[in-house]
């Protein structure tokens, strides 16, 4: 009897695509020769799952679970994919943040096996003839970083690749996103992080950061080498700092299917979560004013689409903006300022100079406070007791990562607020009890975001990633929040809830895609239907 086609034997148990482990039944060990490599037991998906789950308890270090995960996604993808998608609410802080921060400061102490394309611009002017070696022929989304400002933690060089790969992975267990279309990618231009330097297990180029027009050549060699190898791929750029993110994204979000998920997706992400305050606020949108701590990229994104939001609402775009004032170390920005960069410019109060965050707040009144600052610890008593004297319900978001980044904890919000706060974080915080009643904290994790616009836009192969959709994402995550959910705190839908919610927003965000005649492919009958047609499920595939 001929074998069937692929790998057999010991080379399909180590092919994380196809392998099953012990699920292989007795016919396919049979028929394709694998019989004596596994033990005689055939297990169901179930309990594999099962097994890892117990596995996971018997380790008392997320890090180490974070590294039980990511040999289990070498060795069985879909088994991890399975693991992963059977209680999201408690895999997603393994597998991204904030555990994927230490995963990433300890990159090169913790390396276990290669995985996506490393790409130094040691090898510019080749770049096409490696990304060509990648074994997949069909790339539709690549997350890529050269990891300048990683999380909160700044400058993690190669190490920056664990984001690169977390959230492809979160693609997937959230919204379906086919794993083989996924590529990580990291770009290593080298790194300023002397620490980084002198640590004999770095992993990346032994040199300070390559700037200016060698590093743009470089850039824009990549984005081609992209568009003639995979032209339907959408390029996620990832963790570059203010001063390469911000030109990077204007350069090529007309150009190519791109966008930059820290000032897009952070901005998607906290617009959602203020449409949900304002059902517990019972105010509008245009009576708001945010005042931001940190004046950068993220900082600038949010801060445009909340006043783009606005503007749909009938209000003036300057005007919007200027009820979206930023704060920064130098203070409040003012038109007076001869610091700022072009992109922080609209965004600069005709306003005397103010030094004090505090000070902001009782001038400037402001119905909510977001902070992006990547320091800890600055929303404090002073700020939450400002924040509370003004406003009956002071929005609070803290959206700095990891959770060592936080500008405050949820405990620390709720008490200095008397409860009155309406709180939302970047990474997660537990639920808090004061004076026997619990509040449960809110994450705006960009999780609601990236992954459902992904699935929109590989099944529509969208042309362009455009400003709209991120405010249609915005509007279908706070659609989904129930009166149970606000009652309990919640103005983002429950993670336990992330894959419904994901299809809901990437059937809007396709809806929109159509309307906007964005789309690779003619506009089906059904688009809910269509957009389900395309989702991952992590189930073994009948290999006879």
């Amino acid at each position: 009897m001929p074998l069937p086609p692929g790998p057999t034997g010991y080379q399909r148990l180590r092919n994380p695509r196809l392998n099953k482990g012990t699920a292989f039944t007795e016919a396919e060990r049979r028929a394709f020769e694998m019989e004596g490599f596994l033990p005689p037991g055939v297990s169901t998906i179930e309990l594999q799952v099962a097994r890892t789950h117990a596995e996971l308890a018997g380790l008392d270090n997320d890090l180490q679970k974070y590294l039980l995960l990511s040999d289990l996604q070498a060795r069985n993808e879909t088994l991890y994919y399975a693991t992963l998608m059977s209680d999201p609410a408690k895999f997603m802080p393994l597998v991204y943040t904030p555990t994927v921060g230490e995963a990433c400061q300890k990159f090169g102490h913790i390396f276990h096996a290669a995985r996506g394309m490393y790409l130094p611009i040691t090898a510019k002017g080749r770049l096409r003839d490696i990304l060509a070696r990648w074994p997949q022929q069909d790339v539709r989304f690549i997350v890529v970083t050269d990891g300048e400002r990683t999380l909160g933690l700044g400058d993690l060089g190669v190490g920056a690749m664990g984001i690169s790969i977390g959230k492809l992975a979160l693609y997937t267990a959230c919204a379906g996103v086919p794993p083989q279309y996924c590529l990580p990618v990291s770009l290593d231009v080298g790194t300023n992080s002397q620490h980084l330097l002198d640590d004999p297990y770095y992993l990346g180029l032994r040199q300070h950061r390559v700037r200016g027009a060698d590093y743009d050549d470089f850039i824009e060699e990549f984005v081609q080498a992209v568009q003639s190898l995979y032209p339907k791929c959408c390029i996620q750029w990832e963790d570059f700092a203010n001063i390469t993110a911000v030109p990077i994204l204007e350069r090529y979000r007309d150009r190519v299917c791109s966008y930059n998920d820290d000032i897009q997706g952070t901005a998607a992400v906290a617009v959602a979560g203020i449409l949900g305050s304002l059902r517990l606020t019972g105010q509008t949108l245009a009576q708001q004013r945010f005042l931001f701590l940190g004046g950068g990229s993220a900082a600038t994104g949010i801060a445009e689409l909340i006043s783009r939001a606005m503007a749909l609402e009938g209000m003036d775009i300057a005007e919007a903006r200027a009820r979206n004032p930023l704060f920064d170390v130098n203070g409040l920005l003012v038109q007076s300022r001869n610091d700022l960069a072009a992109f922080q410019r609209p965004f600069a109060l005709d306003h005397a100079p103010i030094s004090s965050f505090v000070e902001a707040i009782r001038t400037l009144r402001p119905t909510g406070i977001i902070g992006v600052s990547t320091m800890p610890k600055l929303f404090n008593q002073q700020v939450i007791e400002a924040m509370a004297e003004i406003n009956t319900r002071p929005i609070i978001f803290p959206y700095s990562n990891p959770t060592s980044r936080s500008e405050c904890t949820a405990e620390e919000a709720y008490r200095w607020s008397g409860g009155r706060a309406i709180f939302a974080s970047g990474s997660p915080f537990g639920p808090v009890e004061i004076d026997g009643r619990t509040y449960v904290p809110g994450q705006g994790n960009n999780v609601y975001i990236f992954p459902a616009i992904g699935m929109a836009v590989l099944a529509t192969e969208a042309k362009r990633v455009t400003e709209e959709l991120f405010i249609v994402a915005a509007k279908a995550v706070a659609e989904q929040v129930t009166d149970a959910d606000l009652a309990r705190g919640l103005i983002y839908p429950p993670h336990s809830r992330i894959f419904d919610a994901s299809m809901h927003v990437a059937i809007k965000v396709a809806t929109t895609i159509f309307d906007r005649g964005l789309a690779g492919v003619p506009r089906p009958r059904d688009i809910d239907t269509f957009i389900r047609g395309h989702a991952y499920r992590p189930v073994y595939q009948d290999s006879l």
